[in-house]
């Protein structure tokens, strides 16, 4: 029997479950609920926990959180809540739900959903944040924070390409320093693809990207969804997943 693997992707404005056969499959409809404020991990677990028992039976427990994830440990989350930074939610969530579970950066996870496994491939999600994760020949680098990273103007990426620039620049001009961004990581990674993903990567087509002859076939949008297909591949790697 096909185990059933119970997808989570948890983001600053919403959290998304899916049921999951082994071969990728869906084995339910997509699930949502709005992120509680302030998501303190309290107020977000009994979120999560109610979103949980409403999808019926599962074997395992995949979650895309947004943050750094160290074997369970939360570091940082910004967009959540303070309390988040060294909180262990693998411990927490294995003691609530008695159910096998593995946590991943939600870029990592989208990213795993993405990739062709071949050279390096680059992954930025654009919502709240701006979250973003590295892949070579297929293995994940973990622990990549670009969104921290400082690109321009003494602002990180975050800063300039998060929802809250979005809403104040406007999308033209966000989208422009999109595009700026995009050609200053390929400088940087030299990758063979680069995917876009998170919640506003809706807004985007490729024809909107003014981007070199020679870059824009390397640069793809992927649907959001992948943040919750990838979930799979946490039972997958070889790397030790909570």
């Amino acid at each position: 029997m096909s185990l059933l693997t119970l997808a989570i992707d948890v983001g600053a404005s919403s959290i998304k479950a899916i049921l999951l056969h082994q071969n990728g499959t869906l084995a339910s409809s997509r699930s949502q609920i709005a992120t509680p404020h302030p998501a303190t991990p309290d107020v977000a677990i009994a979120a999560l926990c109610d979103l949980i028992d409403t999808m019926g039976h599962y074997d395992r427990i995949s979650i895309g959180f947004p943050s750094v994830v160290e074997r369970g440990v939360t570091r940082g989350a910004i967009n959540l809540h303070p309390a988040w930074d060294g909180f262990d939610l693998g411990q927490t969530l294995r003691a609530k739900l008695a159910k096998p579970i593995r946590i991943a950066n939600d870029a990592d996870v989208q990213g795993y959903g993405a990739i062709a496994g071949q050279g390096v491939e680059l992954v930025i999600t654009l919502g709240t944040g701006f979250g973003s994760a590295l892949f070579l020949n297929g293995a994940l680098l973990p622990n990549l924070e670009l969104g921290q990273h400082i690109w321009r103007d003494r602002h990180t990426y975050e800063d300039c390409l998060g929802q809250p620039a979005l809403d104040q620049v406007g999308f033209d001009l966000w989208l422009d320093r999109l595009c700026q961004a995009i050609a200053s990581l390929y400088k940087l990674f030299n990758f063979d693809k680069l995917y876009i993903g998170g919640g506003n990567a809706r807004l985007l087509s490729t024809s909107d990207l003014n981007l070199a002859p020679n870059l824009l076939p390397k640069v793809a949008i992927v649907s959001n969804d992948l943040g919750l297909l990838g979930g799979l591949a946490l039972w997958h790697d070889a790397q030790n997943f909570l």
